[in-house]
This record gives C-alpha cells, structure tokens and sequence, in this order.
C-alpha cells in the first residue's frame, strides 16, 4: 500500500529536525484512489461536534440531524469557537467500528487492519525514532463547508500519543478552500501550515499546538482524510 520509492531515511532525517512535515505520494496510487473513492461513496458518515456545552458528541444513524438541527449545531459551534475548544466534521471510528461490528462489508475497515500490522508498525517506529509506538489508531474525516476544528496539542498521556498523523485524500485542494493544518506558537501566531494535498501523509509530534481552519462555502470538494495517532499504548489496552 504505501509506495515503493519513499525515501524514508530521507523524511526520518527531516522529522527529527522539525518534528513536522508532510510527505508528498505517501501511498501507491491505486490504493489512493481506491480509498478516496470509498470516503465519497460508501462511508457512512456521523457528526461530530463539540458545540454548546463543551461536551463532544456523534450524530449516528439513530439520531440524525435535519437541516435545522445541524445550523443549530453549527451555530452553536462558531459562537463556542470565540473563547473555547469546538469543532464540527463528519466521522467515522475505524477502531471502535472494528471493535463494535459496524458496517463489516466496508472495505475501509483493512486500512485498519494494515495501519496495525507488524510492518506498518516497524515502518512508524522507524520514521519517528520512537521504538515504543506499538499501536495506530485512525478515523475517516471528512470536513464540509463551514466545518473546523479549533486550536489543541493533542497532549493525551493516557492514550499513549507519541504522533499524529493526517493521510490526505481530497485530490485538488485549494489554499483559498481553508482545512488548513495550522500550527501555533504560545501567542497563537501561526508559524506553520500544511495544506490537505492530495495522497501525503502529514505527520508531527504530540504535543504541538495546532488547529484545522475552517473550510469556505465555496470549496470545491471536501476534505477527506485518514486521521489518527500513533501510540505507545499498554497491553492491556484496547485500540479504538
């Protein structure tokens, strides 16, 4: 799946120089395709969105958000956003899908299989120098107009983040469409951006403070990706 021409000592060298990067033709292209053409058609997507109240939740099949519900979500979100930690984006947990039986016919769930395997998992150890990464967890994104997600680290001791990580599948994303990868300093200036280019893998060490701008009405396409963290999670932990 991931492509035969990486030059992988290469982007090692340059990871722990910056501890961010992003590496373009990630994935062989077939697989590439393969995946954005099952974010767009078969994913069933769910709402996440931490709005109002702080609390973070997920509109699933069940609970459904009409046109109504989902501005009032929206609203909700951009007036949290001023003072406060919110977002509002479609997605879809590999993990606890696997765990859960969802959707078995899905063929997004062998992504998660791989991104578990014994070589993907050498391959993350040897691009992060961090021996202890043992486990990768992952969800589809996809993030529509007017969606976003406000500054964080990512800092999460108890889940064992040592990376994350953003596999980028929308093909002929546009700086002026915003789903920006922003990162932060203290001030909140921003001294860095990584655009959603098409098949890279963008990946920095947790913690760094960073956020996903909001994507314009007027984008496009939408901005879908395979997101996660790598982990050095105990045994006796499940994967979600």
């Amino acid at each position: 799946m991931l492509n035969n021409d990486l030059d992988v000592d290469h982007w090692k060298r340059q990871l722990a120089l910056r501890t961010r990067l992003q590496i373009p033709d990630f994935l062989q292209a077939p697989a590439a395709a393969f995946l954005r053409d099952c974010l767009m058609r078969q994913v069933p997507w769910r709402l996440a969105e931490r709005s109002d109240d702080g609390a973070a939740r997920t509109h699933g099949h069940d609970d459904a958000l009409d046109a109504d519900g989902y501005r009032r979500v929206l609203d909700a979100a951009y007036q949290g956003a001023r003072d406060g930690f919110r977002f509002v984006y479609d997605s879809y947990m590999l993990g606890r899908a696997r765990a859960e039986g969802w959707d078995p016919d899905l063929p997004l769930h062998g992504l998660f299989d791989f991104l578990n395997s014994p070589d993907y998992l050498a391959f993350a150890r040897y691009l992060t120098g961090d021996a202890a990464i043992n486990a990768v967890n992952a969800q589809a994104t996809r993030y529509r107009p007017g969606q976003f997600l406000t500054a964080h680290d990512d800092k999460n001791s108890l889940e064992g983040r040592r990376y994350a990580y953003v596999i980028n599948l929308s093909p002929r994303w546009k700086a002026e469409w915003g789903g920006q990868l922003q990162f932060l300093d203290a001030q909140g200036n921003v001294i860095d951006t990584l655009l959603p280019r098409w098949n890279t893998l963008s990946i920095f060490k947790v913690p760094q403070l960073h956020h996903v701008s909001l994507v314009s009405p007027w984008a496009g396409e939408h901005r879908l990706a395979i997101t996660g963290w790598m982990l050095a999670r105990d045994a006796q932990a499940g994967r979600s």
